[in-house]
């Protein structure tokens, strides 16, 4: 990077909760890779309580903590205030990246937006009504206004072109995995004492996410429920927030004849989703659809044996070192959860292609993608 012209990029983290998952994770992890790089130089646009995490991530960078706290003034402050408040920055920028669908329509600087999925057009019933529109329309938006969308894998873009093709260009800039924390050797780390903490007990079937009606968590219960007799000692751990619609996978649990056997955990730290991860006898992440789907490769990255869906990013992206099942097929599951805890033959070779697949998926690639991008557009 040394001796590169250095690009100025504003990125809007307006829309990071405090307890990030999905789009808010990959937020951060993309400014955490920039700013370790000599050739960006960002500025991070916050909301007004919120300065603080972003000066912390990269103590360089300069923070606006200009945004209203909730979503609705949120969404009418990027409309009305943020064009004008990219224009008079001081340093000035140069981009601008929105990495949750989001952009302001009137910016006269190239805009980048991420696109994170298109499920919003083709499965409704997974998200709430009122997100229902303000994404459709806001994507829409994105793809007649932005200079640039990043897809994170190629069936987004490939879904992207089907329903909004985009004016501008499209680049397919897959999500990185932190490879100092998300490893199969501990470390320093206490594997142990971070299980305890949760309630969690050996052998255990993990699934890492926030609940909801996508990660189709009630199949994954009732699979582990078909399974269990076989294996007394074992539990399913869903390791995760409560999204929209978990009543479903409650009444899953409630019908399950070893529901007992089932350990919520609620919000977990991040420190402690790595040894979740190692010490899981298997990982069960059976999405009916994703955009990427960032734990199945964290799971990879920890060496953990692996169950997702065909026909998704996911198996996109894990390129043969994972088993794989119909979406919803309570059955297929069930037999492959009980293949991996016995340890199957060609577990240790998908092991180590999952481990190549990792290598290669790192933020700091995906950092260099984006810094690219930008570049691009500065100078276009």
């Amino acid at each position: 990077m040394t001796g590169t012209e250095q690009v100025a990029v504003s990125l809007d983290v307006t829309a990071v909760p405090a307890n990030p998952s999905g789009a808010g994770r990959y937020t951060i992890d993309l400014a955490a890779a920039l700013s370790r790089r000599d050739d960006v130089r960002l500025t991070f646009v916050s909301r007004r309580n919120d300065a603080a995490r972003w000066e912390a991530l990269s103590p360089e960078a300069v923070v606006v903590a200009d945004a209203p706290g909730s979503r609705p003034m949120r969404l009418a402050w990027e409309q009305a205030r943020l064009p004008r408040l990219l224009r008079g920055l001081q340093p000035p920028v140069q981009v601008h990246h929105s990495p949750h669908y989001t952009i302001p329509e009137s910016s006269q600087l190239p805009t980048v937006v991420t696109v994170h999925d298109l499920t919003f057009f083709d499965h409704p019933e997974w998200h709430e009504r009122g997100k229902v529109a303000l994404f459709r329309r806001a994507i829409r938006v994105a793809a007649r206004h932005a200079e640039a969308v990043v897809c994170v894998s190629r069936a987004t873009a490939d879904r992207l072109a089907e329903l909004c093709p985009a004016l501008g260009q499209v680049r397919v800039i897959p999500h990185g995995v932190d490879l100092s924390r998300f490893t199969p050797d501990p470390g320093a780390s206490d594997d142990t004492a971070a299980l305890a903490a949760l309630g969690v007990r050996e052998p255990f079937v993990a699934f890492v996410g926030t609940i909801e009606p996508r990660k189709d968590v009630p199949t994954l219960v009732k699979a582990f429920d078909r399974m269990a007799p076989n294996h007394p000692d074992l539990s399913l751990v869903l390791a995760g927030v409560d999204g929209w619609g978990a009543k479903e996978v409650n009444a899953a649990i409630a019908a399950a004849g070893h529901g007992d056997r089932v350990v919520r955990t609620g919000y977990v730290p991040d420190e402690s989703v790595p040894s979740l991860l190692r010490r899981a006898s298997a990982v069960a992440y059976p999405s009916l659809e994703e955009g990427f789907g960032l734990p199945a490769l964290e799971a990879l990255a920890c060496g953990a044996p692996l169950v997702t869906t065909t026909g998704s990013a996911m198996e996109e992206m894990a390129a043969g070192s994972a088993m794989l099942v119909d979406p919803g097929d309570a059955d297929g599951l069930a037999g492959i959860l009980d293949m991996l805890v016995r340890g199957d033959a060609g577990l240790d070779a998908r092991r180590q292609r999952g481990l190549a697949v990792a290598a290669r998926h790192t933020w700091e690639a995906s950092g260099k993608a984006h810094a690219e991008l930008y570049r691009s557009l500065a100078h276009s």
